[in-house]
């Protein structure tokens, strides 16, 4: 870990000078993650711990169950709630212990959100702060503190689990904006998310909150745009998301608090596009479109269109359509998401040679 970090920051160092091109690309191999239920239609993969557990969802035609992948141990599928019951259900988040978290609703369209935990091949629901009745969950580090949202509409507000217990997080940035959605927290207590800026309501804010300090950042917006949403932080506080003007279409960037936000170069054929998931070593992956959805890796100098770094013959297609995405990758390096494998839309784990 320690080589990788000196590598992150070599690369964002060059970045900073203009960038120089890496002598190759980087090579993967591809593995389908496949289906909790042969008669699954589709899954997906939403996130992957710093050690590779990772979650997401497979989609049925009457629910959808969350599950939990390893190399060792292959796909397992989680139960759904059962009371009250939500079956349908997403894994948003997991740690490297193995627990899940996410969100249990009563439609496939997200209708009555409860934030639930798997632990021990069980599911529970976690408890909202007092007064809610509908929360999300979406993220959960090494000492089991999650984090998500709780309400809805103009009144939803960012959510800490931890202990048996949930409370808002209420903290402001220093000019008064606030965390309406919390969306990814590392194991030093770091959480990130969206915003709402009280001055400038048609603003998205990306906020840094600090759970152990109890301090909020905004983030702010690249040159000529004023916004931002965050939805990931490594384990060394890099934060990665995407800016815009307002709430209008942005472009991924990188962010640490020594070097502020940095843009992150779009790939080949695409106009816009967010980073959605960072490591260590400050490599990104994240999804960038023009006519197709087109994930990304960008290593800290050179973005590369991930279909392109795929072996000849894997049946995979990443390049072209709408159901691609790559959600997060780990500190190994193991990048999850979604694609079509031989005309399926599946969840995907590409594993580095």
């Amino acid at each position: 870990m320690r080589n990788a970090s000196r590598l992150g920051t070599l690369a964002l160092s060059l970045l900073a000078l203009g960038g120089v091109a890496n002598a190759a690309p980087p090579q993967y191999t591809i593995i389908d993650l496949g289906t909790v239920q042969s008669s699954d239609i589709a899954s997906q993969a939403f996130r992957i711990s710093p050690g590779g557990v990772v979650t997401g969802r497979s989609l049925g035609t009457s629910q959808n169950r969350t599950y939990r992948w390893t190399q060792a141990t292959g796909l397992v599928g989680l139960p759904n709630l059962t009371s009250p019951s939500r079956i349908y259900s997403a894994g948003n988040g997991a740690n490297d212990a193995g627990a899940v978290v996410g969100t249990g609703t009563t439609t496939a369209s997200g209708v009555n959100p409860l934030p639930l935990l798997w632990q021990g091949g069980a599911v529970s629901q976690l408890p909202l702060p007092p007064g809610q009745s509908a929360g999300r969950a979406n993220d959960v580090n090494s000492s089991m503190v999650a984090v998500g949202s709780a309400g809805g509409g103009t009144s939803e507000r960012a959510v800490l689990y931890s202990g048996g217990a949930s409370k808002l997080i209420t903290q402001t940035t220093p000019t008064g904006c606030y965390l309406v959605s919390a969306f990814g927290i590392n194991n030093a207590g770091l959480v990130v998310g969206i915003g709402v800026d009280p001055n400038n309501s048609a603003r998205n804010v990306g906020i840094v909150y600090n759970s152990v300090t109890n301090t909020a950042t905004d983030v702010g917006g690249l040159p000529g745009r004023n916004g931002a949403i965050a939805y990931d932080v490594s384990e060394n506080g890099r934060v990665v998301g995407v800016s815009m003007n307002n709430q209008g279409s942005g472009v991924p960037f990188i962010w640490d608090s020594a070097n502020g936000m940095r843009a992150i170069p779009l790939p080949a054929g695409t106009s816009q596009g967010s980073a959605r998931g960072v490591n260590s070593a400050g490599w990104v992956v994240g999804n960038a479109s023009s006519a197709s959805s087109v994930p990304f890796l960008f290593d800290g100098v050179t973005t590369y269109r991930l279909g392109d770094l795929l072996p000849a013959g894997s049946g995979w297609n990443l390049l072209t359509g709408t159901s691609n995405s790559a959600f997060g990758i780990s500190e190994t390096g193991v990048i999850v998401g979604t694609g079509v494998h031989n005309g399926a839309t599946h969840a995907y784990a590409m594993i580095p040679k």
